[in-house]
């Protein structure tokens, strides 16, 4: 079980880490960001440079369980293995073995 984030925690180590590079550390706040979750609250008062680093760590985001889009049916649930939820079809190299021993099977069930 892992522990849980307090998202105003993070949001405050976040700005800590950023702030010491702001070229302009004495401007007026641009932002003002409310958290309150049942871990704690914060309001937090941003420069234009934490706020522009808050977006940019926002936006090169990758959700570990992003693994792709499925070609056959466009759904978005491949599991570890590449296995679509949506419509049972497998990806990658892993699947497509797997896809053409299946026709090779049928061929030759064919015959």
């Amino acid at each position: 079980m892992s522990t849980p984030f307090d998202p105003a925690a993070v949001v405050a180590e976040f700005i800590d880490a950023v702030a010491p590079f702001d070229p302009a550390p004495e401007a007026a706040p641009v932002a003002v960001l409310g958290v309150r979750t049942a871990l704690g609250e914060g309001v937090f008062a941003l420069s234009d440079h934490v706020i522009r680093a808050m977006c940019r760590a926002l936006a090169s985001y990758h959700d570990p369980e992003d693994r792709g889009t499925c070609v056959g049916c466009g759904g978005r649930h491949l599991d570890e293995n590449l296995h679509c939820r949506d419509c049972g079809r497998l990806h990658g190299i892993l699947g497509e073995v797997i896809a053409q021993h299946a026709r090779r099977v049928a061929a030759e069930d064919a015959t």
